[in-house]
C-alpha cells in the first residue's frame, strides 16, 4: 500500500508540475519537403498574424509553444494548407496532416477544445464529401449530355440541398450543444447571420457571459446586439442621411405612413432583378399610405443615378458612398443585399426581406 500511495503522489506531482502558462502543439505533417517551414499565426480581428515558425525534422515533426491571454484562434500553416487551431494556456495539442490531402483534412487530439474541433471538422467533411460527390456526378452527366444539362441540374438539386440543410441543421445543433466551447463560436460564424438571425441571436444569449477575455466574441456580441435592434416588433432605429440630390433626408420624415426601407446597389444583380417587383409594389400602393425610402450602398454616384433612372426607382433614393461600411448600413447589420425593412405609421418594424409575392401579399392585407 505505501509504494502504491507513493507511486500516485508522484504522478499528482508531476501532473502538478506540468507547465500551464503557455500551450504546446506537437505536430506532424506528411509529404512535406525536408526542411520545409511550417508558421503558428494568431488571429486578430480576422487578420492573421505571424507570432511563431519553425522547420520541420526529417520526419516532417514540429512544436510550437506559445502564450495566450485565454482561450483563443490560432492557425498552422504549411506549404499552402491552412490549419485552425483553439488553444489556452496548458494545452497540449496534437496535430496530425497531409500536404497530400486536397481537401486540407487534418487531426487533432491531447485538449478538450481540440477535441471538439476535431469532432466538428469530421463532421463537416462527411457533408461536403458528399456534396462534392454530387457535384462530380453532375458534371459527369453533363460532360456525357450537355444537351440536358438542366434537366441533369434539377433532377439532382433535391440531393444537393438535403446535404446542405443537413450540414446547417448540424452545426446550429453543434453550437447550441457547446455554448462552452469556443469551437461551437467557430462553428456557428460559418454560416451566414443574415439567413439565420433567430438562430444567432438565440446562440448569443447562451455565450455572452463565457468568453469575456475573447475579442472575436466580444465583438460578435456587439453586433448580435445590434442586430436585436433591427428585429420584427423593434421600433426602427433613427437615422438621418443625405440624399440622392444632395439634400438632408430622415427616417423620421416618413412617419405616419408604411415605408419600405430597401437596401440595394447598381451592381447587385438580385437588387436589380428585384426592382420590378418593387416598382409594381410602389405603383399599386403609393396611394394607401406606403412609400419606398431606398438606401444605396454604391461608391460610384454616377452608376447610382443611372440605375435609378434605368429601372425607373421614382421615390426617395440616399447614400453614403460607403458600401457595407456606411453608417446606416452598419446601424442596420445589413450583411448582404438586397435587404429590406418594412415599418409601419408608428415607426415599428413589422416585416424584414419580403420579396415578389410576399411583399405583395403583405401589403395587400395590410393596406386597406
Amino acid at each position: 500500500m505505501k509504494r502504491l500511495s507513493y507511486l500516485l503522489l508522484i504522478c499528482l506531482a508531476f501532473a502538478a508540475c506540468k507547465d500551464k502558462s503557455k500551450f504546446t502543439i506537437d505536430g506532424k505533417i506528411q509529404n512535406a519537403a525536408t526542411k520545409s517551414k511550417v508558421y503558428l499565426f494568431s488571429l486578430v480581428k480576422n487578420n492573421a498574424v505571424a507570432i511563431d515558425s519553425t522547420v520541420l525534422s526529417e520526419k516532417g515533426e514540429f512544436k510550437f509553444a506559445h502564450e495566450t491571454a485565454g482561450v483563443d484562434f490560432f492557425k498552422v500553416t504549411a506549404d499552402q494548407n491552412e490549419y485552425m487551431i483553439i488553444a489556452k494556456n496548458g494545452d497540449e495539442i496534437k496535430l496530425e496532416a497531409d500536404l497530400s490531402n486536397k481537401n486540407m483534412e487534418y487531426k487533432l487530439s491531447g485538449a478538450e477544445e481540440a477535441d471538439k474541433l476535431q469532432e466538428l471538422n469530421v463532421n463537416k467533411n462527411r457533408y461536403t464529401a458528399k456534396m462534392a460527390e454530387i457535384q462530380r456526378q453532375f458534371e459527369e452527366q453533363v460532360e456525357a449530355e450537355p444537351q440536358n444539362r438542366e434537366a441533369i441540374a434539377n433532377q439532382m438539386r433535391p440531393a444537393l440541398m438535403k446535404e446542405t440543410q443537413g450540414l446547417v441543421e448540424f452545426i446550429l445543433k453543434f453550437a447550441n450543444d457547446n455554448p462552452q466551447s469556443l469551437t461551437s463560436f467557430y462553428a456557428i460564424n460559418s454560416l451566414n447571420p443574415s439567413d439565420y438571425e433567430k438562430e444567432f441571436i438565440a446562440y448569443s444569449d447562451k455565450i455572452k457571459s463565457t468568453f469575456n477575455n475573447n475579442t472575436a466574441v466580444t465583438e460578435f456580441l456587439t453586433r448580435i446586439a445590434k442586430l436585436k435592434s433591427v428585429q420584427v416588433g423593434q421600433v426602427a432605429p433613427a437615422f438621418s442621411i443625405k440624399s440622392i440630390d444632395g439634400k438632408t433626408v430622415s427616417l423620421a420624415d416618413f412617419k405616419g405612413k408604411y415605408v419600405l426601407l430597401d437596401f440595394w446597389a447598381s451592381w447587385c444583380m438580385p437588387c436589380r432583378q428585384e426592382n420590378p417587383n418593387v416598382v409594381k409594389a410602389y405603383n399599386q400602393y403609393k396611394d394607401n399610405n406606403f412609400t419606398i425610402f431606398s438606401v444605396s450602398l454604391d461608391k460610384d454616384p454616377v452608376a447610382w443615378k443611372q440605375a435609378v433612372a434605368a429601372d425607373k426607382l421614382t421615390w426617395t433614393h440616399a447614400g453614403e458612398l460607403a458600401d457595407f461600411e456606411g453608417p446606416t448600413v452598419r446601424l442596420y447589420q445589413v450583411e448582404a443585399i438586397p435587404s429590406s425593412f418594412l415599418i409601419d405609421p408608428t415607426g415599428k418594424i413589422v416585416a424584414k426581406n419580403l420579396r415578389g409575392e410576399q411583399l405583395d401579399d403583405f401589403l395587400k392585407n395590410t393596406l386597406h
